[in-house]
């Protein structure tokens, strides 16, 4: 199946999107007083807003007029200064926040009803007694099914204030009557430690999605479990991390650095300059490193693997990172909405600046993935085009350039099976998860004698299944899709897909990582000392 080139953006759009996450928070103080100073700059704009208002023929609504303007004046400025609308703030805030209050599941729509893919773990959910293959008819008595209702009017109807509760009428396969369930809702965390486990005896394995205020906390966590496993290595995995929150990445670097050496410093449009050192409460000091990184690692991923390359702690393993060095900060304006405007600049230790120019406008900054892949630097590291003028020297004489993301210290070209356009689209789309759900509401106890551990070492598809997902594809996209070339790749995205429904916790990335040729590398560099 070949995919045309218009849905690669979807490939990298999250990380493009959500790569501008850094930052505080300014108070901003409403100026509508001043509207009609003389001489003052904004006058202008107010004056024209309020005369449309009062005196256009039609009835306009002013509100959006205000939205179009103040995406016009930062799309003017740089491709990371966004306005955030007042209906996205909460989602965007839980997302960086790393909770949100609601009754604890994994759902999606299936024949227009929340179908419940698993619960999360510990949680209300859970507590309850819902189970993976639950459909959710009712909440508080509002019906909840049918091609009406949107996700986000549904997830409204779960989420509330906490410690209050919804009653909840349940269709369970097998049971002849609805069931009732009565769950009190709680914080539920968003992880961004997707999975933390073991790759060798020696060799640890965490990756970080983003870096919300939760991070942290979360790597600290695992870290210390594998640590008292016995761990002597690390591999921090951060492909398609699109940053998050400055001073998470501070903390998190803090673990592997000795004391006083310098993280990163940022300077403003005055000059102002502020570095960040680390601390003496780094855990992790004296263990080898691997950082992996690719062209949709961004902002505070790239802030971890230049400050890890620039002190020569580690080994930064993988393709050049996305090349993102401004630095956010969020304005509130008033309404419910904000912008995240930027504020700074940062650089590495060496005083490498890596962000990618954006002179060019924002269409052709974020075209940029189509220029490497076109260039050939995905596949070839002699392609990655370098200025002698940005060259900088680490302290032990490591050679590093500035002007566009972090160069790895091994270059891992892209993986054209497991990384191709066709099965990354249909897992982004949702058509693996899909049909994995169906297969598995055939017979869930199927799997109920199977461990988690049993399941990812030894479970095993036969081409039966791969037939089967080109026969449901074909139904649902009335296309003609065959999986010649990729007939491995498809079982074992379809393995992943299914240790995470019925397992969670990481268990996708386990399956997906045992054909990840990155991880390969770095376990041969750490058999061989490297």
């Amino acid at each position: 199946m070949k995919l045309k080139k218009k849905y690669l953006p979807l490939i990298i759009g999250v990380a493009i999107a959500a790569g501008i996450f850094i930052g505080g928070k300014l108070n901003f103080s409403d100026t509508s007083d001043r509207l009609f100073t003389k001489n003052s700059k904004k006058d202008k704009l107010n004056r024209l807003i309020d005369y449309i208002d009062y005196e256009y023929i039609d009835d306009v609504n002013t509100d959006s007029i205000v939205d179009v303007t103040v995406n016009g004046i930062l799309n003017n400025l740089d491709p990371h200064s966004v306005y955030i609308p007042k209906e996205d703030m909460e989602r965007v805030a839980d997302n960086m926040k790393g909770d949100f209050v609601g009754i604890g599941i994994n759902f999606y729509t299936y024949k227009d009803t929340i179908t419940v893919i698993r619960t999360i773990e510990g949680g209300p959910s859970e507590k309850a007694g819902i189970i993976g293959g639950d459909r959710i008819i009712m909440a508080n008595g509002d019906s909840i099914f049918g091609k009406d209702l949107s996700n986000n009017e549904i997830i409204k109807k779960l989420k509330g204030p906490i410690n209050t509760l919804v009653d909840l009428k349940v269709y369970r396969k097998g049971e002849p009557e609805l069931l009732d369930f009565t769950v009190k809702r709680n914080h539920i965390p968003i992880k961004s430690v997707d999975a933390a486990y073991k790759l060798t005896d020696k060799l640890g394995y965490i990756k970080i999605n983003r870096f919300a205020e939760s991070t942290y906390k979360e790597f600290k966590k695992e870290l210390t479990k594998l640590q008292k496993q016995g761990i002597s290595e690390l591999v921090v995995d951060l492909r398609n991390n699109p940053g998050g929150f400055l001073g998470v990445a501070e903390q998190i670097v803090d673990e592997f650095l000795e004391d006083d050496k310098l993280i990163l410093f940022t300077k403003n449009k005055r000059g102002d300059i502020e570095k960040s050192y680390a601390t003496k409460k780094g855990d992790f000091e004296k263990g080898k490193v691997y950082v992996l990184i690719d062209e949709n690692s961004a902002s505070a991923s790239e802030i971890v693997a230049g400050a890890l390359q620039d002190n020569d702690k580690g080994t930064i393993v993988g393709r050049r990172s996305y090349g993102k060095g401004l630095v956010q900060r969020e304005m509130e304006l008033g309404d419910g909405s904000a912008v995240r405007l930027t504020v700074s600049r940062y650089y590495t230790p060496t005083g490498r600046s890596i962000q990618r120019s954006y002179q060019n406008g924002n269409r052709d900054y974020y075209d940029d993935y189509f220029d490497r892949l076109k260039s050939g630097e995905l596949i070839d590291p002699e392609k990655i085009e370098v200025a002698d003028s940005l060259k900088f020297t680490t302290p032990k004489g490591k050679v590093v350039y500035g002007g566009g993301g972090i160069i790895p210290d091994v270059f891992v070209p892209l993986d054209l099976s497991m990384q191709n356009e066709t099965l990354t689209f249909l897992d982004r789309r949702g058509f693996i998860s899909n049909f994995v759900f169906e297969e598995l509401e055939k017979d869930r106890h199927a799997y109920d004698s199977i461990s988690r551990d049993e399941f990812i070492k030894y479970f095993q598809f036969d081409d039966d299944m791969v037939l089967q997902f080109q026969d449901y594809l074909n139904e649902k996209t009335k296309a003609n899709i065959t999986f010649v070339a990729y007939n491995e790749e498809v079982k074992q995205y379809i393995k992943a897909t299914l240790a995470d429904q019925l397992f969670g916790n990481g268990a996708f990335e386990e399956v997906i990582n045992q054909s990840d040729i990155m991880i390969e590398e770095v376990i041969v560099l750490s058999n061989r000392g490297d």
